[in-house]
């Protein structure tokens, strides 16, 4: 079994990674199980899965939504429902096991960042309900942001992941999850993730700024030239500074 956690797709704001494109590679590096998480939705994981089954089942897609919540993002394993963005880190994760599903903390330190880090008072606070940590993001710039992961986890006693946080192309294949437990239940991902070998890459640079295209043209789609404004006079602040 090879499972890659953490993926998003043409149904995020930030990516514009296309069904084929994604089941291609999928198929050409050997991955047969994927979390696909989007941005504040589940339609995503819910349209691949329908797509994988119509080609046959080969790679078995667990539904899953990367949730923004007042104080930084959830994602939500083994999902019904959409859960609605907004919420507090209390009432996201109940949400989560009211579905039954798994409550998985994404790159819990990144300078980089840091608005969509969840706060570490909230993960010392609920680390009873949290089923799973990432210790590497396949977007770490750095790795000291994996080894500050590593020690989150170990100071708070949390079973580890590992998140490609897939946005384009050249980023399948490079991080992912090797088990011999098939982990398409919640209780199966959380055995599979324990009895695991975990094979980590560095970033790939350039992958950041396809994801600023993409946020950009996912403006231009929806006609949303104010949000395009925004983020161009940002994104030049930034390169001043």
């Amino acid at each position: 079994m090879k499972l890659v956690c953490h993926v998003h797709t043409k149904f995020s704001h930030d990516s514009m990674l296309p069904f084929w494109l994604l089941y291609s590679c999928c198929l050409y590096h050997g991955i047969t199980h994927i979390t696909i998480t989007e941005h504040n939705n589940i339609d995503g994981a819910i349209a691949f899965k329908k797509y994988c089954e119509k080609k046959g089942n080969k790679v078995y897609v667990i539904l899953g939504e990367e949730i923004m919540t007042t104080h930084g993002e959830i994602i939500g394993l083994f999902l019904n429902n959409n859960i609605k963005a907004g919420l507090s880190p209390k009432e996201t994760i109940f949400e989560i096991k009211k579905q039954g599903g798994i409550v998985y903390i994404p790159h819990p330190y990144d300078e980089k960042r840091y608005k969509t880090v969840l706060d570490e008072c909230y993960i010392q606070e609920f680390k009873d309900s949290i089923d799973c940590i990432e210790v590497h993001n396949g977007r770490n710039i750095d790795i000291k942001y994996d080894r500050k992961q590593n020690e989150i986890a170990d100071k708070y006693n949390l079973r580890k992941v590992i998140g490609g946080d897939i946005h384009t192309w050249i980023e399948i294949g490079k991080d992912y999850i090797e088990s011999d437990i098939n982990p398409e239940t919640p209780t199966k991902f959380i055995k599979a993730i324990e009895q695991s070998h975990f094979i980590c890459s560095p970033v790939v640079p350039i992958a950041h700024k396809f994801t600023v295209i993409d946020r950009l043209l996912s403006f231009i789609q929806r006609r949303d030239f104010n949000g395009l404004y925004r983020t161009i006079v940002t994104r030049l602040k930034k390169n001043k500074l």
